[in-house]
């Protein structure tokens, strides 16, 4: 038996169960990346079997390999230029005819192939059966029977997997009949492409011909790029054929394809491949729960009670957490602060990497509950039903239904994140509805938003931190729904499209499938914590510290120093060296010296604060941002969140710790803010609607600017600050006028 590794890949449709068979694989063995130049998910596991070591990629789920989307692109792009040994194509035995639509592009494609029937039992609960022998000798590919959720023929798979993967069978392209015009179009354009081995050694000829026929974008440009002449002569072949199938048909070459293509899968399934042991209109299970949960009346009731109580339970179970985090790093920071001498480095360390990226690591356990809830609502079909219910409302403001997904992803439930959001809005054929979408995703509460808000929130409104979560996150989805209809009326002006989504079947999410969603998600927010944070708020620090005050003014405050020390008797001053260690012996002169010291040492904090190169930038706003209420250093961990929203918080934190208050406070940096005269309930709502809806993150502005153009990119930065300070400001001023 042969010893070499072997490379698979699992594909298929979303919901299948293609990642839940990956877990159950893989486990802890996995890491996710992302593919070069774009957000996608690029998971990749290992695990052995027979002492054979397996690589396998977990692609994104798609329903075609034509590219209209990202994730068809990346699953395609992938099979052709990694080659993996084997693909399994995961099929949902409970929705044949669709999923096997794309088993019939593999076919096509000519890539070592085999299915994994997967959730048995969910058809055998709907009363089909599947006969996977007759299916299998039909395609002529191996089918192995699977419910990935309890492990059960997996292990079949894998060695059927293995058994495909060192065959030497010659994998060709399944020739499927696309009626007489198109069959003649198609040997004609096979001939011309193997005669000149045109994209040979990426593709079979007649794949990259029914692509040509598909009018496949992307194959269109590679074929420009390595034969020009030749390329056109295709272009102009399937020109021809288009434009005489619209005359006579009032149809497109790919509209057909896909006919023959379901014609194709129905003969199959007609041929004793599936049957049905129950009446066909009998309710299943999903829809009988689908008749109350997206109920008109009830459905958005529900959906609205289950968001809050995904809030309600986040903020219980991870109180407790959260302050044991808050007092760890307040522990680290007085065990530095005592240990350290007075100096650049202590600073730094004390102000710049423990309050700062403390502030962010210190709310690790609630985005650790948040991200659980939601996996549990993804796990288990949920979330599309949420798109489903929202479709509605979508059309109402001008977007397409389709936009409801990009939403969720970029923070919708909140954890999310804009960038994958903007790449999401490339499944969206209309380009003004794209555009009102990826402009307007932005303003959801992205998981780098979340820690702010917790922060505010949990400091000036304990008592209904859940409460008002939900009704920011409520907000959020106004604003942006709001601002999308005033794009959709103004410059993207344009009829929406219909929208037609398809509802996977609910299941009971599996604990490992949650454990490795949440800590996938955990790990992200903590490596960008120890990295991308960690260089901003040390570079801050810097802008903050330096470059410090003049010589002068740092005289005067020594003198200042030695004045007030020199007036208390040597006694007091021995007292004075021993306060660290033991505070009950501090007398009461001792005790008076310390605070003038102390009254000394900030001022001093703050006029270097305020004469550093961040402080001078804070003060340079400060006329203007006091309409919102902002002073000088809200400001800089403003400007700081331009880079990431999570600065905001690292930022506040080397503020305080670097300002006007005592230095040797240990308290967390919400007590801070709430003991700070500036601030107060009313600012707290200002800084929270500003920061909500002002400009994207840097890499979110890249990503638009990749997407649509620089023009859009900074048109985002520039209409969604100057929308969020206005509404700061009327905030503020109508509730200190009411206040």
């Amino acid at each position: 038996m042969s010893t070499k590794p072997i490379t698979m890949a699992l594909a298929g449709n979303p919901n299948a169960g293609k990642t839940t068979l990956f877990n159950e694989l893989t486990g802890a063995r996995q890491h996710v990346g992302n593919y070069p130049g774009i957000t996608v998910d690029h998971k990749e596991g290992y695990f052995t079997h027979n002492n054979r070591e397996i690589t396998i990629t977990d692609l994104p789920g798609t329903y075609s390999l034509t590219a209209y989307s990202v994730e068809e692109v990346v699953a395609r792009d992938f099979l052709t230029s990694q080659k993996p040994d084997v693909v399994i194509n995961i099929v949902d035995a409970s929705n044949l005819e669709r999923n096997l639509y794309l088993t019939t592009q593999f076919l096509e494609m000519g890539v070592p192939l085999i299915i994994a029937l997967n959730m048995m039992d969910v058809a055998e609960d709907r009363g089909i059966e599947v006969r996977f022998k007759k299916l299998a000798d039909l395609l002529d590919v191996t089918v192995v029977p699977i419910v990935a959720r309890s492990g059960q023929g997996t292990d079949e798979l894998i060695r059927q997997a293995i058994k495909v993967a060192d065959s030497d069978k010659k994998w060709h392209s399944r020739d499927i009949s696309y009626g007489e015009d198109l069959d003649e179009v198609l040997m004609d354009s096979i001939t011309i492409i193997k005669e000149s081995s045109f994209l040979s050694e990426e593709y079979h000829a007649r794949f990259t011909a029914i692509k040509y026929l598909e009018h496949d974008d992307q194959m269109l440009s590679k074929g420009q790029e390595e034969n020009p002449t030749l390329a056109r002569k295709l272009e102009q072949t399937v020109g021809v054929i288009s434009d005489h199938l619209h005359k006579t048909m009032d149809a497109y070459p790919e509209a057909i394809i896909a006919d023959h293509r379901y014609g194709f899968i129905k003969a199959i399934i007609r041929q004793g491949v599936m049957t049905h042991k129950f009446d066909t209109d009998r309710l299943y299970t999903s829809d009988k729960i689908d008749k109350v949960l997206t109920n008109r009346l009830i459905g958005p009731v529900l959906m609205l009670a289950i968001l809050f109580g995904l809030y309600q339970f986040t903020f219980s179970w991870s109180e407790l957490p959260v302050a044991w985090m808050g007092n760890l790093f307040s522990w680290l920071g007085s065990m530095v602060e005592a240990t350290l001498p007075d100096g650049l480095v202590k600073s730094m360390i004390v102000s710049g990497v423990i309050d700062g990226v403390g502030g962010v690591l210190g709310f690790v356990p609630l985005i650790m509950f948040m991200f659980f809830g939601i996996s549990v609502l993804e796990d288990s079909g949920y979330l599309a039903r949420v798109a489903f219910m929202m479709d509605r409302i979508f059309h109402f403001f001008g977007l397409h239904g389709s936009s409801v997904m990009p939403f969720i992803v970029s923070g919708g439930i909140a954890g999310g994140c804009a960038v994958p959001g903007v790449m999401a809005t490339r499944t969206l054929r209309s380009p003004k509805e794209r555009m009102a979408t990826l402009l307007t995703v932005p303003f959801m509460n992205c998981g780098a938003k979340v820690p702010v808000l917790v922060l505010l929130i949990g400091a000036f409104f304990s008592d209904h931190k859940a409460l008002y979560m939900f009704l920011f996150t409520m907000l959020a989805w106004l604003v942006a729904l709001v601002t999308a209809k005033f794009l959709r009326m103004t410059i993207l002006r344009g009829e929406s499209t219909p929208f037609v989504m398809e509802l996977p079947p609910y299941r009971f999410p599996t604990l490992r499938g949650l454990l490795i969603h949440t800590w996938e998600r955990t790990w992200q927010y903590i490596k960008k914590a120890g990295t991308v944070i960690l260089g901003i708020s040390i570079l801050l620090w810097a802008m903050m510290t330096f470059p410090g005050l003049p010589q002068s003014e740092q005289d005067t405050f020594n003198t200042a120093r030695s004045n007030i020390t020199n007036s208390f008797p040597d006694a007091v001053q021995q007292e004075l060296t021993s306060f660290n260690k033991d505070t009950a012996e501090l007398s009461e002169k001792a005790a008076e010296l310390k605070d003038k010291l102390q009254v000394i040492d900030q001022e001093e904090s703050g006029l270097t604060l305020q004469n550093s190169i961040a402080g001078k930038i804070g003060i340079f706003f400060e006329p203007i941002s006091r309409y919102a209420g902002f002073d000088w250093k809200t400001n800089i961990a403003m400007l700081g969140g331009i880079a990431a929203k999570e600065v905001i918080i690292s930022t506040l934190g080397t503020v305080y710790s670097m300002g006007d208050v005592d230095a040797d406070d240990a308290s967390s940096l919400g007590e801070r803010l709430i003991n700070d005269p500036h601030w107060n309930s009313v600012v707290a709502v200002s800084a929270l609607i500003f920061i909500m809806f002002y400009a994207p993150c840097f890499v979110t502005v890249v990503c638009i600017a990749k997407e649509a153009s620089w023009k859009w990119a900074f048109f985002s930065m520039a209409f969604n600050t100057f929308f969020a300070f206005l509404a700061s400001v009327a905030v503020f001023q109508i509730g200190s006028f009411l206040g």
